[in-house]
């Protein structure tokens, strides 16, 4: 067990937006490793989902839908200077707590940067305007000094799949005798990804997780979030652009404005399939499901000439294979024109076996592929903390992390993962991660092509996304 003897001491309240799988999972983490009375933590959800656990943990808990009109009136009483507003929910804007939260003197932190409800799908948006892009673009406008803390999209990924990043690329350095100190800046990380022949980085993600329970026709099953996965299924399928890439998809895009790190495809994300690889599973195909660490991990990474020209960039999207209960979910949903279904199950408690493998995968230097992350498995999250699957532990921990390192680190104003000393954070989420390791493979998304049929393939660049892209 993660050792809990040492805590974290913290003089205001927190306040926390959402109870679902996240909300619940987050909890016993905070009493373990956040030093202050249970009830100074005041959860807020739009509905009593979560009320059981939460009142078992000695918190508050209040039923409270947040809308444009009401949400202002309902935290402003709840924040003082030095408080900490924690925001796990769907359908509440991310920018608008924040600001909410930097008036009122408090720190925050998120996992995703959410739109009000219906944001994700508002049809009379164009596929630019409602991507995690647009989104981004939007909450990078809060950036600013002598703010308190915002931490932005910290959760597994986005968030820890980011401080994984850096480490990989250290990894890899080492282990391929480049001589390198420790990056200190947005530009030494970018050069040493360019240096070491990075071309393109995959969060791939292979969750096992089985119930004893089978999916129904008319219902949602996942190990996390339904309305999470569902809203961010049927956004444009979004990744980090990069600089080797030959040739734009014919369903892609650029967007007109901000730092153009990435593009989108005019198909929903969780209609769009790509080859990836784990070290347990070996290759496979997953969604490419947008995130914003595709994009801002992207923009990271990104060097450009005196110009303003981008000359160097990794192609950055997630790769995600979720529970196969999940996978059946959403050909379901997708065969029902994106229509959602009516019933929604996540199995937390009745999971009988397997693990979520998730991290990223470094592609295209001297070793060919590095993959670096965590192979937790139901039996080892289950011993590490309560109301918590594989899936929800590797966010969690996370937001604790992210939490703790807001904490020591009250006055930086609106931060993104990359931006966080990745050490730190990994120290404090690393015991709730099971085996976190990193392999090399010599597999591509080449490997077995052509057998049965001709494909159209670029053979003297494995790694181009037409190559990667499942047709």
């Amino acid at each position: 067990m993660p050792d809990a003897t040492h805590k974290i001491p913290f003089s205001g309240r927190i306040v926390m937006i959402g109870s679902g799988s996240i909300g619940q999972g987050v909890i016993p983490l905070l009493r373990q490793h956040i030093d202050m009375p249970a009830d100074r933590v005041q959860v807020i959800s739009a509905n009593a989902g979560g009320r059981e656990v939460m009142e078992s943990h000695g918190v508050g808990f209040l039923e409270q839908t947040l809308t444009p009109g009401n949400y202002q009136d309902v935290l402003k009483p709840q924040l003082e200077a030095g408080d900490f507003l924690l925001n796990l929910s769907v359908d509440v804007s991310s920018v608008a707590l924040v600001e909410l939260a930097q008036a009122a003197g408090a720190l925050y932190l998120d996992t995703c940067i959410e739109p009000w409800l219906g944001g994700y799908t508002d049809a009379k948006l164009s596929p630019s305007l409602r991507s995690n892009y647009a989104l981004r673009e939007t909450a990078l406008k809060l950036k600013g000094h002598g703010k308190p803390t915002a931490v932005l999209t910290h959760g597994a990924n986005p968030g820890l799949v980011s401080h994984f990043a850096k480490r990989a690329l250290l990894n890899i350095a080492q282990d391929t005798g480049f001589a390198v100190e420790r990056p200190k800046t947005r530009e030494d990380w970018a050069a040493l990804a360019r240096d070491l022949g990075i071309k393109v980085i995959h969060v791939a993600e292979r969750d096992t997780q089985v119930s004893d329970r089978p999916k129904e026709v008319g219902e949602f099953v996942n190990t996390w979030s339904v309305d999470g996965f569902i809203g961010e299924g049927c956004q444009p399928a979004e990744m980090g652009w990069g600089t080797h890439e030959k040739i734009l998809p014919e369903d892609g895009a650029h967007h007109a404005f901000g730092s153009d790190a990435a593009i989108y495809l005019n198909r929903p994300g969780a209609s769009v399939r790509v080859r990836t690889w784990t070290p347990l599973e070996g290759a496979f195909h997953g969604f490419l499901i947008t995130h914003n660490e595709s994009i801002s991990l992207a923009d990271f990474l990104t060097l450009k000439d005196s110009q303003g020209v981008a000359t160097y960039r990794p192609t950055v999207h997630y790769a995600y294979h979720p529970c196969d209960a999940a996978v059946n979910s959403m050909h379901e949903l997708a065969g029902k024109n994106w229509v959602a279904q009516e019933r929604h199950r996540l199995i937390v408690d009745e999971v009988t076996s397997g693990i979520d493998e998730l991290g990223v995968l470094l592609c295209g230097h001297a070793k060919n592929a590095y993959w670096y992350g965590s192979q937790l498995s139901i039996e080892e999250a289950r011993d590490l903390a309560p109301h918590n699957n594989a899936t929800s532990l590797q966010v969690t921990a996370p937001v604790l992390a992210g939490m703790i390192w807001a904490m020591e680190n009250p006055d930086r104003g609106v931060v993104e993962p990359e931006e966080m000393d990745h050490e730190r954070v990994l120290e404090l989420a690393g015991p709730y991660l099971g085996p976190v390791v990193g392999a090399y493979g010599d597999w591509t998304p080449l490997e077995g092509r052509e057998t049965l049929f001709p494909e159209d393939l670029d053979r003297d660049d494995p790694w181009q996304f037409k190559n990667v892209r499942v047709i």
